[in-house]
């Protein structure tokens, strides 16, 4: 392909780029929107509780928690930063090397994210599930599958990693 023979998009693949662009857009807006009016978090900040929620022990290296929220290091590190600052996140040094740091879901973190979860569950329920039944969830579950084998080759992202376990 080179600039001057572009593979402009038929009718019908314009339609559905211009209608996922639309949902790339709104979505997480939307998602946000909910986020910082019931619990004043931001999406990536909420994910990034949620994350450390799901671990026995409440923690994870930093590294590994910004693969699970989607967020790049420096990303992660500002968010988590803020949890810091509002007492839901503390950061050690890793007991492992000593190297790393390691962030650790406070017990004022743990109540945030557990009075946060059941009104974001019910957003992306509404905005995500309810409106598919199940044979539309299927194959958006293999369409995503395969963007993210494009996107993600190396899971580094944990949704990669998870589409890639089932």
């Amino acid at each position: 392909m080179t600039e001057q023979n572009p593979r402009w998009l038929t009718s019908d693949e314009r339609r559905v780029w211009l209608r996922l662009s639309a949902l790339m857009e709104l979505l997480p807006a939307a998602l946000d929107a909910q986020l910082q009016r019931d619990a004043d978090l931001t999406k990536t900040a909420y994910l990034t509780l949620a994350m450390l929620s799901e671990e026995p022990t409440r923690s994870l290296r930093m590294s590994e928690l910004g693969a699970r929220s989607n967020a790049s290091p420096s990303r992660i590190s500002h968010v988590v930063s803020r949890l810091e600052k509002d007492g839901w996140v503390r950061r050690e040094k890793s007991p492992c090397d000593g190297r790393g740091q390691v962030a650790i879901l406070t017990d004022a973190g743990w109540d945030k994210v557990v009075a946060s979860a059941p009104g974001h569950v019910e957003r992306v329920r509404q905005l995500v599930m309810d409106p598919l039944d199940p044979e539309d969830l299927g194959r958006l579950d293999a369409v995503m599958v395969k963007l993210l084998d494009v996107l993600d080759p190396d899971a580094k992202f944990a949704a990669t990693a998870l589409a890639r376990q089932v």
